[in-house]
């Protein structure tokens, strides 16, 4: 593909075509589209696929850990480019693009800021076509490669209240992972991460790519669609990503806690059949009468009726009236992560559910 400039039309569009891929989590729209805003203004972001690279170029994922419902989060643009810098520190060769660690509201978009003050490329292949909530899961399976030792900065809270933190890590994926995760909830709630350069060859076997575009093209249907009201919104959701609603209520039930830089909780959706559903950030599973029908990385989304917008998880109330979206994962652009028995197992254990499988 030739260089793709992405302005504000295109950053709408990715951020809510990302508000579908992420699943519950992500982000939400708001903050989505204010870290576009940023980007803008602050220069050009520009999008180019892996072809345009050469095999051995270095790619950085850029990402933001935290819980979206921590309510002493904290963000300033300079914690992305900080948390670059520390991460160039490590290496001789220069990166030469930065991708997005999955694709969600605000997520989808990680990497336009770098991509507009360091005037390198934001690349067409993010480590995950949809949201996930650990860095396991996004990280392409590195942990497999023999002796890889991951390498992560992570950079944020607010200086007014002493929670600014910046931090570089290196060691095994899943203890690094971990303690970008714990400086999240010292921070107070979140942290912008500049995480494991990998070269070209690598992300064309184990990353996502074309997700980027998915995204944007998914988010220009739903934006077509929304003078015409939210049932025509859902019908451009359902159509465009090949899934269906597999029902529409209220919900009832519904629990909410943060533990560990995590949203985690459980929720009803009373149809006709009462649809049973379990998040971790990200919705993790549907059930009915305790008959599995739709398991992570299986994308579940739930559809405010009201706008045909999806919500996130924290977002959502006792009593909304919502579509349930299930998109079988066949049909999505996913990174080898979350295809991973051990990196699904952290899931399974925060839920106390299988989900490796199913």
């Amino acid at each position: 593909m030739s260089k793709i400039i992405l302005d504000e039309e295109a950053g709408r569009a990715a951020v809510f075509g990302g508000t579908v891929l992420g699943g519950g989590g992500g982000g939400t729209i708001a903050s989505g589209l204010e870290r576009v805003k940023i980007a803008i203004s602050m220069g050009q972001p520009f999008l180019v696929s892996l072809n345009d690279l050469e095999d051995n170029d270095l790619v950085i994922t850029a990402s933001a850990v935290g819980a979206p419902a921590a309510k002493d989060r904290f963000f300033l643009p300079v914690d992305a480019i900080k948390a670059m810098e520390l991460i160039q520190t490590k290496f001789d060769k220069p990166i030469a693009g930065v991708i997005a660690n999955e694709n969600g509201p605000a997520s989808g978009v990680n990497g336009w800021l770098q991509s507009a003050i360091m005037k390198i490329p934001v690349v067409d292949a993010p480590a995950n076509g949809r949201a996930h909530p650990t860095g396991m899961m996004g990280a392409m399976g590195i942990h497999l490669l023999e002796d890889y030792r991951s390498i992560q900065a992570a950079v944020g809270g607010n200086p007014g209240t002493g929670k600014y933190l910046e931090m570089v890590v290196e060691g095994r994926l899943d203890v690094t992972a971990k303690l970008v995760r714990q400086a999240a909830v010292h921070s107070g709630g979140l942290v912008m991460v500049a995480r494991d350069p990998l070269p070209v060859s690598y992300l064309k076997e184990n990353a996502a790519p074309g997700a980027t575009s998915s995204a944007i093209e998914i988010g220009r249907t739903m934006i077509d669609a929304m003078d015409r009201g939210a049932e025509a919104v859902i019908d451009a959701i359902v159509s465009s990503t090949g899934g269906r609603i597999f029902c529409q209520g209220k919900v009832r039930n519904l629990t909410l806690k943060t533990d560990g830089g995590y949203d985690l909780g459980s929720l009803s959706v009373n149809a006709d059949q009462v649809a049973d559903l379990t998040f971790w950030n990200e919705y993790m599973t549907v059930e009915v009468e305790g008959e599995r029908h739709a398991t992570f990385p299986d994308l579940i989304s739930l559809i405010s009726m009201n706008t045909g917008l999806p919500l996130a998880s924290a977002e959502i109330r006792e009593g909304d009236d919502v579509g349930v979206l299930v998109v079988p994962r066949e049909k999505l652009i996913l990174g080898k992560g979350v295809l991973l028995p051990e990196a699904i197992k952290e899931a399974e254990d925060a839920i106390q559910k299988p989900l490796f499988a199913i």
